[in-house]
Order: structure tokens, then sequence, then C-alpha cells
């Protein structure tokens, strides 16, 4: 009985300790991003939306415009590069680093460098995912992008 007792208090213990954020967790977050990257260097616009949370709480700001919603921010992202190779051109992420916001939350800051198209740039952004049942998944993204270079006065 004893012995019984001591496990069942063990059992409870281990169970109620909660969960931290893992390696592996830091592994699957930037695995989200190298996922997006890659689905978009196919032109695959279907699959780079796979990291974002597929809701109407997703949100999306970029350019001084606030967007919600998944459908929103694919539909945005569709108008301005399409959704093939030839005019999505290729994306490369520079993931700056991975916070911890507890077990099931993270902050990802980085840089995006967007070449070969004609809406081509860079920039850094911060996403926000969350461990959902469908694994790890952005669910705000505050995107950002380099000022445009100053061109030289032709009013001297």
């Amino acid at each position: 009985m004893k012995l019984g007792s001591i496990a069942l208090i063990v059992m409870l213990v281990a169970c109620a300790t909660p969960r931290s954020f893992a390696p592996t967790d830091d592994t699957a977050v930037r695995g989200v991003l190298e996922a997006q990257k890659s689905a978009w260097n196919r032109g695959d616009l279907e699959g780079y939306m796979a990291g974002y949370l597929h809701s109407g709480d997703l949100v999306f700001t970029a350019g001084g415009k606030l967007r919600r919603g998944w459908q929103e921010t694919f539909d945005k992202y569709r108008a301005k590069y399409g959704s093939d190779q030839a005019t999505m051109g290729h994306l490369e992420f520079a993931i700056l680093g991975v916070q911890p916001l507890g077990a099931d939350g993270a902050i990802v800051l980085g840089r995006w460098t967007l070449t070969d198209t004609p809406a081509a740039g860079g920039g850094i952004f911060s996403v926000a995912l969350a461990r959902t049942a469908a694994g790890w998944r952005i669910v705000h993204d505050h995107t950002s992008s380099d000022e445009p270079a100053a061109q030289p006065s032709t009013h001297e």
C-alpha cells in the first residue's frame, strides 16, 4: 500500500509539472519558417500560407496596413505576388532569434529578402507562433520593408 501511494504521488507530480519550451520546439518553430520559404520558392502560395493559423484570428500587419484573418492575408499575398514561381521570386529568411513565450508560444525575429521578382525587397519581421493541435502556426505577423535607397538629386 505504501509503495502504491508513493508511485501515485510520483505520477501526479510528474503530470502536474508544467511543460516547457524544449529544444525540439525551437527546431519545430524554425521548421515552420523553413517550410514557408521552401513553398514560396516552389511557387506554392498555399503551401507558404500553411505556416499561418487558418483562422479569422490571424493578424498580419505590413506597410502601415492591418489585416485580419487567413483569407484576407492570402488574398493580399496573391494580389501582390501571384501564385507561381515566375511571379513570386526567391525568398530567403535569416532568423535572428527565437524567444519562447511559455511552453506554447514563441516570437521569431528575422530578416527577409525577396529577389527575382518586380516586388523584390527586404526588411525585418517578427512573428508570434502558437502551438496548436496541427503544430506550430503563425498567429501574428509584423513585417516591415527596408527604406528604399535615396536617389541622387538631379537639382543642384
